[in-house]
């Protein structure tokens, strides 16, 4: 596995929300979700009922994109990623691990976690804007 730059992934486990993009031949959508990001395997951890819309398409279409932003108007400091992978609900041999990560970062879903339905994804393309390390500075990570 390619190995994603530290500076890459503190920025992601800083955070806890990404925009999930998913699409269907007829459309597009945009869903906000609680994430953990597994360093280990380098994947997005989240929860979405199967019922919305974002789950459908992604049993659809397991090509998803992303982005995480930090939101600021200071020009220098804008830091935010843009992602595309595929989606997919975690296995039955990763539910124990996932919970276990999920759970951490969110221990609020304890009551509720035997009855949420957890998702992956994997990204095979991560682009990181940086602008502390110089105006419009980029990383890009992809998988090999």
């Amino acid at each position: 596995m390619n190995k994603l730059d530290i500076r890459i992934i503190k920025f992601i486990k800083k955070h806890h929300v990404l925009t999930l993009a998913t699409s269907t031949d007829k459309q597009n959508w945009c869903a906000s979700c609680f994430y953990v990001f597994d360093d280990n395997n380098y994947r997005f951890i989240f929860t979405s009922d199967e019922n919305t819309r974002h789950a459908h398409e992604m049993l659809l279409n397991t090509n998803v994109a992303g982005s995480i932003a930090l939101e600021t108007s200071i020009v220098g400091k804008i830091q935010g990623i843009q992602f595309s992978g595929k989606a997919k609900q975690i296995s039955e041999k990763e539910i124990i691990y996932a919970r276990k990560l999920y759970l951490k970062k969110f221990p609020v879903a304890i009551p509720f976690i035997n009855k949420l339905l957890l998702w992956e994804i994997k990204p095979s393309f991560i682009k990181f804007t940086d602008n502390r390390l110089g105006f419009g500075k980029k990383l890009i990570w992809e998988e090999k």
